[in-house]
């Protein structure tokens, strides 16, 4: 399939996933994970012009905010799964499947980044790199769950997943009803859908606003256009690299989402520095695209109080290089 041609939507399946959903997981999480901080950060405050809180999902066992989704779906599986991922998908099933004694294979693409593969391997859990793209590594994912009789996991169209995700934005919207808004970055867009659903339950007045590379913009592109697409990915931030929007989440998005946003690659290395320095955080440039928005469009929010999920913390050697200040000339 060429990487403009459009995907024909499926059924509706935004009922799917509901807000009581969300608050059967709660409690399933609650008994493996505390809540995370959400701190603000004076400086950071004044560099942005905004009251900025920091949501901190890096501070999770496998660094990243996938690890609620993939404890919520494996807490009541009794077999084993077949997933994809570039990365923190992979960790999170891989650490999830340990905890419950439960095998995992990952389907990772061949260049994937070997310490991500490595830290999938350290939990227990079978990785194969296949195909030279995420939709490659699905392809043979999904030959390999017909072939095994496992259950095929997918990112972003599990039902699960998004419940589990969802309790971040319980987390922040009951601490703090009052927010502006929250900024989510988006890969397969999960995480926006569920903070969309929470908040038109919980804090209807607060603006969720998606964020997404401008060079990998299949999620942004499907949401505009109103119908899943793919696109290529040319970030080099390997979170946000899905290639593809997902007809789950984009259903959910269309219905709850305020606006969904572009941001160049180079912004969200100056987030992560901004971050590093001001926030005492290491975010991976997924965790970071969320301030990146913010930086983008200063008077958009100035004054205002928001949110931003640090969505993770698992940054590249070439992430962490990068972030080094230019040296004389």
């Amino acid at each position: 399939m060429a990487l403009d041609q459009w995907i024909l939507p499926i059924q509706d399946r935004s009922m799917d996933f509901t807000y009581a959903s969300v608050r059967a997981a709660a409690a399933t999480i609650a008994g493996h994970l505390p809540p995370t901080p959400m701190w603000s950060y004076p400086v950071l405050n004044a560099t942005v012009g905004a009251t900025v809180l920091v949501k901190h999902e890096n501070t999770h066992p496998v660094g990243a905010f996938k690890a609620r989704g993939a404890l919520n779906l494996l807490s009541t599986a009794t077999s084993g799964t077949v997933t994809y991922s570039t990365g923190n998908h992979a960790q999170s099933m891989a650490w999830a499947s340990h905890l419950f004694g439960l095998p995992c294979t990952v389907v990772m693409p061949a260049g994937a980044n070997p310490a991500k593969a490595a830290a999938v391997r350290a939990w227990g859990a079978e990785v194969v790199l296949a195909g030279a793209n995420l939709g490659e590594a699905e392809s043979h994912a999904v030959e390999l769950a017909e072939r095994t009789g496992q259950r095929l996991v997918s990112p972003g169209d599990t039902p699960e997943l998004l419940a589990g995700v969802g309790t971040i934005y319980q987390e922040i919207l009951t601490a703090r009803p009052d927010l502006s808004a929250i900024v989510v970055p988006v890969g397969s867009g999960t995480g926006a859908a569920a903070a969309a659903v929470v908040a038109h339950e919980l804090a209807p007045g607060c603006e969720i606003i998606a964020v997404q590379s401008a060079s990998s913009s299949a999620g942004h592109d499907s949401w505009r256009t109103g119908a899943p697409c793919t696109r290529p990915n040319h970030t080099r931030v390997e979170g946000l690299a899905t290639g593809r929007g997902y007809e789950l989440p984009q259903q959910i998005l269309r219905k709850h989402l305020a606006d969904f946003v572009l941001v160049s690659d180079d912004r969200i290395t100056e987030a992560q520095r901004l971050l590093a320095t001001a926030a005492h955080t290491l975010a991976e440039g997924a965790g970071a695209a969320a301030l990146a928005a913010v930086l983008d469009d200063p008077d958009r929010f100035a004054g205002r109080t928001v949110a931003v999920v640090c969505t993770g913390g698992n940054a590249s050697t070439s992430e962490l290089a990068a972030l080094q200040p230019a040296g004389p000339s």
